[in-house]
């Protein structure tokens, strides 16, 4: 719309006052409005790329903030998970940036309707996000429900602790898959429709997810079975340490360097496993050590087995006992048997305070533990000794 400005003008030059009339001027804003380039039926024009600009501007820095620690700090306070946190604060992060792309695109003069199909897909913008957010309460009462069921509601049942574990995990997840079919079927999406398409790529993509849903049935198999449980210290491929937590595709394994060593599901299945704590916690410990030749033997049984019941962790049924294992090139050689119900988890240490222990006995009993001795016999010739050799 043209702006029109008129008036007059006073100066003064020397003491004289000069009167003048202003010229008319007219600002004519029609220029911004004018069409820049055009996308189909409609056009962009200067105006439209400001608010374009402007509200893209405020979608990136609202997305940046939902993303902040203090909006992770205020969903901590309802006891969320941190990564159920973490994919909260994506969802509404990326749904911001999302709202305001589509705002700015109908700011600019290129119509985007909430309410109309997208190119493609039977679903809105809106029911899109609808969909998202159905979802995202899926997977939040499907975590609930397992907190719910193991902190809770089977702590009383008298179970097993690990097969309490085991029934929370299962029906988690039977919670999450019935939950995410509802929402499916009643935003539109039909289950029936599906396949089709499962049909078409369905060879593809199983060649692509073969690993993932061995690992997901091999994971259901060990929560039925239990060959191991929370808790339990496994060794297996390569990885020795105490099970932390049993996951759908894979399990965690927290070393005893406090490291979690992420395992794939199938290899509990298909490969052999050593379960220090299955069905009895009591492990033997073996613990060889070599004495000098000479050494009266009933001393050195007599001091191992103090040494051994020195140790509070060792059991006193069944109590501890020594063999005589071999006689060997340079040492007498006996073996400290041990068992320990408390100490599988930490057996380096274990051993650790043991030996310390039998050199304090043996050493007070005057027992030696000798170095590698080798004995030299000369069958022809003779070897000078050095006092031979000087003059």
């Amino acid at each position: 719309m043209p702006f029109v400005f008129s008036g007059s003008v006073r100066f003064s030059i020397r003491g004289c006052t000069v009167r003048r009339a202003a010229q008319t001027e007219t600002v004519n804003y029609a220029l911004f409005e004018r069409p820049i380039f055009y996308i189909g039926d409609h056009y962009v024009s200067f105006f439209g790329l400001m608010a374009f600009a402007g509200l893209l501007v405020a979608g990136l820095l609202i997305a940046r903030g939902l993303q902040s620690e203090i909006v992770r700090r205020f969903l901590a306070r309802f006891k969320l998970d941190t990564n159920f946190i973490a994919i909260v604060t994506t969802i509404l992060s990326a749904s911001a940036l999302v709202f305001f792309t589509v705002s700015a695109v109908n700011a600019a003069g290129i119509p985007l309707l909430w309410t109309a199909p997208l190119p493609g897909i039977s679903l809105s913008l809106l029911q899109v996000f609808l969909l998202i957010t159905l979802l995202v309460s899926v997977f939040w009462v499907s975590s609930r429900t397992k907190r719910f069921l193991f902190n809770r509601y089977l702590v009383r049942s008298g179970l097993d602790r690990s097969l309490q574990y085991a029934i929370a995990q299962i029906i988690s997840n039977l919670v999450l898959v019935i939950g995410i079919f509802i929402v499916l079927e009643n935003t539109g999406i039909h289950l029936g429709a599906l396949t089709v398409f499962a049909g078409a790529v369905g060879v593809g993509v199983g060649f692509g997810l073969q690993n993932i849903a061995s690992n997901f049935i091999s994971g259901l198999v060990i929560l039925a079975e239990r060959p191991i449980t929370i808790g339990d210290r496994v060794e297996v491929a390569g990885v020795a340490g105490q099970v932390h937590q049993i996951r759908a595709r894979s399990t965690v394994i927290l070393t005893n360097d406090n490291i979690a060593m992420i395992v794939p599901n199938t290899k509990f299945i298909d490969s052999p496993v050593t379960n220090w704590t299955y069905g009895d916690p009591r492990v033997r410990f073996r613990l060889p050590i070599g004495v000098a030749y000479g050494s009266d033997v009933n001393k050195v049984r007599d001091a191992l087995i103090a040494a051994g019941r020195s140790n509070s962790h060792v059991l006193e049924e069944p109590p501890p006992n020594v063999f005589l294992k071999k006689f060997g090139d340079s040492t007498i050689d006996f073996e400290l048997i041990v068992w320990s119900s408390e100490m599988s988890h930490r057996p380096s240490r274990f051993k650790s305070d043991l030996n310390f222990a039998i050199e304090k006995e043996l050493r007070e009993a005057g027992i030696e533990i000798p170095f590698p001795q080798r004995d030299l016999h000369i069958r022809s010739g003779v070897l000078k000794t050095k006092a031979e050799e000087l003059p």
